[in-house]
C-alpha cells in the first residue's frame, strides 16, 4: 500500500466499513483502473471506474486474499463492467468524447513517462487497432500488472489462450510501429505518421 500501512490492516478496516480504508484502496487502485478503461476506449471511463469501485466495496466483506489477489479481483470487476458497457452501447451507439489528458490516463510514473514520450494519440491509435481481446490481455498484463493466471481468470479464458492473445497483440503492435517507421524514414520522428 502506498500509505505505508500493512495491506492486511487496510483490508480488515475496509471490510469493517472504515471510510479511510476505502479511500486508501480507492486512491491506490483507481488511477490504473481508470487508465485501463480509458485505453479500452470507454466513453465514460470515470463513470465505469466508479461502477467498478461500487462493486468492489459492495463485495469487499466477502473478499479474502492478499494484495495481488485484490488487484486481480478489482481488474476482473473493471473488465466485466467494460464488457457490460460495450454491450449496452452496442444497442445504443454513441460518439466517444476526446480521450483527455494523459496525466489522467495511468497511475504509475513509469507508464506515464513512457506514454508521454510516445504521445497520447499514438497510444490510443495503437491500442484501438488491436482486437478487443488482445487489447484486454495487454492492458491487464502491462497496466494492471496481473499475472497470466489472473488475466485468464478476469477474462474467463484459459492461460494458453491468454498467452496466445498476448503474443498476437505484441506482434501486431510491433508491426504497426515498424510500418510507421518505414513510412516516415530515418530522419523524421518514428511515430509522426501515427499522430495524424
Amino acid at each position: 500500500m502506498r500509505t505505508g500501512l500493512p495491506f492486511d490492516d487496510v483490508l480488515a478496516a475496509a471490510q469493517a466499513g472504515a471510510a479511510w480504508a476505502f479511500e486508501v484502496l480507492y486512491r491506490s487502485l483507481s488511477p490504473s483502473v481508470t487508465g485501463y478503461l480509458r485505453l479500452h476506449g470507454a466513453v465514460e471511463p470515470d463513470d465505469l471506474a466508479s461502477e467498478t469501485f461500487i462493486g468492489v466495496f459492495t463485495g469487499l466483506p466477502g473478499f479474502s486474499g492478499d494484495e495481488d489477489a485484490l488487484r486481480a479481483w478489482v481488474f476482473t470487476i473493471a473488465h466485466r463492467r467494460l464488457i457490460d458497457d460495450w454491450r449496452r452501447r452496442s444497442r445504443r451507439p454513441q460518439v466517444a468524447d476526446d480521450p483527455g489528458d494523459l496525466t489522467e490516463l495511468l497511475g504509475g510514473d513509469v507508464e506515464d513517462d513512457a506514454l508521454v514520450g510516445v504521445g497520447t494519440e499514438t497510444v490510443h491509435r495503437l491500442c484501438a487497432a488491436l482486437p478487443d481481446d488482445q487489447r484486454s490481455v495487454l492492458l491487464l498484463r502491462i497496466l494492471a500488472d496481473l499475472t497470466m493466471e489472473q488475466v485468464a481468470s478476469a477474462m474467463g479464458r484459459s492461460v494458453a489462450s491468454v498467452k496466445a492473445l498476448q503474443r498476437r497483440g505484441l506482434r501486431a503492435l510491433r508491426t504497426q510501429v515498424e510500418n510507421a517507421e518505414e513510412r516516415v524514414g530515418a530522419n523524421a520522428h518514428p511515430y509522426e505518421s501515427l499522430r495524424r
